[in-house]
């Protein structure tokens, strides 16, 4: 059976605009006549007329093995959409709410290159705040949202990243090892979520997740930061449900729609023999 998250057919009867994106959404989701038939809830000859009108249109296309893929009209609507989306001002909503939650600061930090730069920052109603500011750049080696990203990348990309970078020395807690950094990414790919304990500044506490893009790639992190002298390290671990579940929702309003939170959306070939 077709399992999907499209909502089916109500019985009262949808317009024929309604079906027709009920259709789209099914087809660019499901490869074949009898999956998007089943994921729709329509009847056969209606889904039949609207494919072939959504394939005449071009939102929709047929490979030599008869299957549906997005036309071109459709990518295009797509990609002048994503010119336009403002990754921060989706987030900022969903980290706001985080932050009414636990009290500290969030940040989302973005990969540019060899580096996190942060993208958003969002204080608690504690009276200090924190020694950051978006647009900062820093090293993904001494953060907990680049190591949250690291984690979801084959070690060879991440050696080669680490060492074209360089693994400088920020505090006395900073991993300055490759190899040590690799065994805290299995640490991180196990948990789902990533730490930093003092390794980018002194005294700061931080626990990030990955963030995905529409793609399902992670280009993203949040993190939660806080003094070490006012939340344990038992503590912060106990904030990571709400984090798990801030990322996740961003994600979902990025465009992602594969499984999170947690080390189910790591690949497995990264988990190594933890299982």
């Amino acid at each position: 059976m077709v399992e999907s998250t499209l909502p089916q057919v109500s019985p009262s009867s949808p317009s024929t605009s309604e079906k027709t994106l009920i259709v789209l959404e099914a087809a660019l989701e499901h490869a074949r006549f009898s999956e998007v038939v089943a994921a729709t809830g329509l009847p056969k000859a209606t889904v039949h007329r609207l494919i072939s009108t959504l394939v005449e249109r071009r939102f929709v296309t047929i490979d030599p093995d008869g299957n549906y893929l997005p036309g071109p009209s459709i990518l295009a609507l797509a990609g002048r959409a994503l010119e336009r989306i403002d990754i921060s001002s989706i987030a900022q909503p969903f980290v706001d709410d985080l932050v009414d939650t636990i009290h500290c600061t969030v940040h989302m930090g973005a990969i540019s290159g060899d580096s996190v730069i942060y993208i958003l920052r969002k204080d608690s109603d504690k009276p200090y705040q924190m020694p950051s500011r978006v647009g900062l750049s820093v090293p993904l080696h001494t953060t907990g949202i680049g190591k949250a990203v690291l984690a979801t990348y084959e070690d060879e990309t991440v050696e080669r990243m680490l060492k074209r970078a360089g693994m400088v020395r920020l505090t006395d807690a900073t991993i300055t090892s490759v190899e040590d950094f690799k065994r805290e990414l299995e640490d991180v790919r196990r948990r789902g979520t990533a730490r930093d304990r003092g390794e980018n500044v002194p005294g700061i506490a931080c626990i990030a997740a990955p963030v995905h893009d529409h793609t399902g790639v992670v280009r993203y992190g949040l993190s939660i930061s806080t003094l070490s002298i006012e939340h344990s390290d038992e503590q912060v671990e106990a904030m990571a449900g709400d984090l798990l579940a801030t990322a996740a929702a961003i994600s979902k309003a990025l465009g992602y729609r594969g499984p999170y939170p947690g080390p189910s959306s790591i690949p497995h070939s990264l988990l190594g023999a933890t299982s």
